[in-house]
Order: structure tokens, then sequence, then C-alpha cells
């Protein structure tokens, strides 16, 4: 089956183990991270936050990319359950005040005034890194991904692993950090991954709670 013209924009060539793998053999780990109400906290609070993620910054000796991604909340769940109370009420008062609420809730979302924000962190690895640039040449253009990706060999079972033990030592360096600042970081898994670029693509399908059936041999 040939790729799909969207696909052949996409740089992801794969996700195993939790692991995305561009199409140039370079992998990416992905964090989603917690966030803290800072303008809730006092001066002094506030001062020790942007000392903590400073010295935490300072401290990293490999780049990372810091993503926010804003959407629509999705409320389904949260107004199927109101439905449902709304039929089960026996008092008549309480069911219009159950349906009035909900619609009031309904209407508010569909205003697009509520929306949530998640936080991540992705952490990059390369072969050259790991191979060395002469043994990695092979895998990858040093200039950038080559023009013909079919002309580009498979990365290795023995040398993913290799890197994937040297991305986790960065994904668990960047939690400790993140911990000190009062953030908690919890990698995605496969699915997970997949759940994500998928709403990225499907904003509008996604923020009404519809996500694609994911194989059972990808949730590992």
């Amino acid at each position: 089956m040939s790729e799909s013209a969207t696909q052949q924009f996409l740089e992801i060539k794969d996700i195993r183990e939790g692991i995305l793998i561009l199409k140039n053999n370079s992998i990416r780990g992905v964090l989603m991270v917690s966030s803290i109400n800072f303008a809730l906290k006092s001066e002094e609070e506030q001062t020790a936050v942007i000392y903590a993620f400073q010295s935490f910054l300072n401290s990293l000796d490999f780049s990372c990319q810091i993503v926010i991604q804003s959407r629509n909340i999705n409320i389904t769940p949260y107004l199927d359950s109101l439905k449902d109370l709304e039929d089960r009420q026996p008092n008549e008062l309480l069911r219009q005040q159950t349906a009035s609420y909900r619609e009031f809730i309904k209407n508010m979302v569909t205003g697009d005034t509520v929306m949530t924000k998640n936080f991540y962190v992705v952490v990059p690895y390369n072969l050259t890194e790991a191979l060395g640039l002469k043994d990695a040449s092979k895998y990858f253009s040093i200039f950038g991904q080559s023009s013909d990706n079919q002309n580009q060999k498979e990365i290795k079972d023995e040398e993913f692993q290799r890197c994937k033990t040297q991305l986790w030592q960065r994904i668990e360096y960047l939690a400790m950090g993140l911990r000190r600042c009062g953030l908690e970081a919890i990698p995605l898994t496969t699915p997970e991954l997949i759940e994500l670029f998928w709403a990225i693509h499907h904003p509008e399908q996604a923020e009404v709670g519809y996500y694609p059936e994911i194989l059972p041999e990808l949730l590992k």
C-alpha cells in the first residue's frame, strides 16, 4: 500500500517501545509534564521555582524541545453522565435543573471559552552519538534527510536498543530535574504517542472524544 499524501510529509517512520523513530533514523522520547499555578504562589516561591528551572536548564548537555498544546476541552463523557443522571432523576424539579445545567455547560464549551493545555518535553537522540559519525553516516545524510528514503538502511535492533538505553538515561535525568521544580513528568507509551499524533492531525474528532482503535500488538 502506498503512503498517503499526509504520511509523506510526516517525519515519523515508526513508533516502537514508546520511542519515535524518524525517517532519518534518529529517535525521540516524549514526556508529558504537569503544571503549577505560578500566579498563586508567593514571591519567594516564584523566585525559588525560577532559580530551580534555570539551574535545571543550565545542567543539560543536550537539546530538548518544550511543546505546549492547547485545545477545546473534551467534556463529552461528563455531559453523558449528566444526561444519565437526568434520565434517572425521580424528582421532576431536579430533572429540569439537571437538564438546564447540562445545556449551560454544553453551550459554554461550544462557544470555545473552555480550553485545556498539555505540556510535553521532546527528548532527542541521534545515531551519530551512539555509533559515531563514520558508522552512522550510512543510515542518514549528515546534511539532512535523504531525498530517497528507500536508500536509507533500517536501524538494526541492537542499535535501536543501544540508542534507546541512552535516550532513557536522558529521559530519567529530565524527569528528575523537573521534579526539583515541582513538576511531574511521565514518558508516553506507544499507544499514548499514537493517540497524541492522531489527535494533532484530527483535532475535531479528538475534541469530542473519538480516538482510533489501536491494534493489540501495539499495546506493549
